[in-house]
């Protein structure tokens, strides 16, 4: 990232909107900002597929999931949060596992910079099955969009799910059911 053009990019921002950008309040703010985007945007650029790279094989081939893992990201169209909790579900090929905390790491660097959901969930499935070569993934994310809640049409309770499916959760009626019966709340 390039903290002095963010950081400039701020001070025309706070001018812009007609504020003193050396007011007591705001002086730090061009180099707290700049932190923050290395923070929460550290995702840009990165391919989460590198976080499978490790695996290991398991005489498993039932289901694995994985439930409710929080994530924060920013809508591209608005630069303001979205935020929810990614439900992921694969089922392992000749025993090929990863660990389950890899899978919570894709959804990170898959959130952490500017996206959009739709995008998001599928790039976790085809992240998860181009690597692992499962049988089947389903990614599930269900998330409130501030650029929704606090602008335009103001709707403060509303939440976006959006899927992905994948190998024999698309062409399985009865796999498909069995993993969205496991994510009824």
């Amino acid at each position: 990232m390039d903290r002095d053009k963010i950081k400039s990019a701020v001070e025309l921002f706070i001018e812009g909107i007609g504020e003193d950008k050396n007011r007591e309040g705001l002086k730090g703010t061009p180099e707290r900002i700049a932190d923050m985007c290395e923070e929460i945007l550290y995702g840009a650029g990165k391919d989460p597929k590198q976080e499978l790279s490790v695996y290991f094989n398991e005489d498993h081939e039932e289901l694995v999931l994985v439930r409710n893992i929080s994530f924060f990201s920013m809508c591209e169209h608005h630069m303001l949060p979205f935020f929810g909790k990614a439900n992921v579900a694969y089922i392992p090929k000749k025993g090929k596992l990863t660990g389950i905390s890899k899978i919570a790491r894709v959804v990170d660097i898959s959130s952490r910079k500017l996206q959009l959901q739709e995008r998001m969930t599928s790039e976790v499935a085809d992240s998860i099955f181009e690597v692992l070569e499962p049988y089947g993934v389903a990614v599930v994310i269900k998330a409130q969009h501030l650029c929704m809640m606090m602008r335009g049409v103001k709707k403060e309770d509303s939440f976006v799910i959006t899927s992905a499916i994948r190998g024999i959760f698309r062409k399985s009626a009865s796999s498909r059911n069995e993993i969205l019966s496991l994510l009824r709340d």
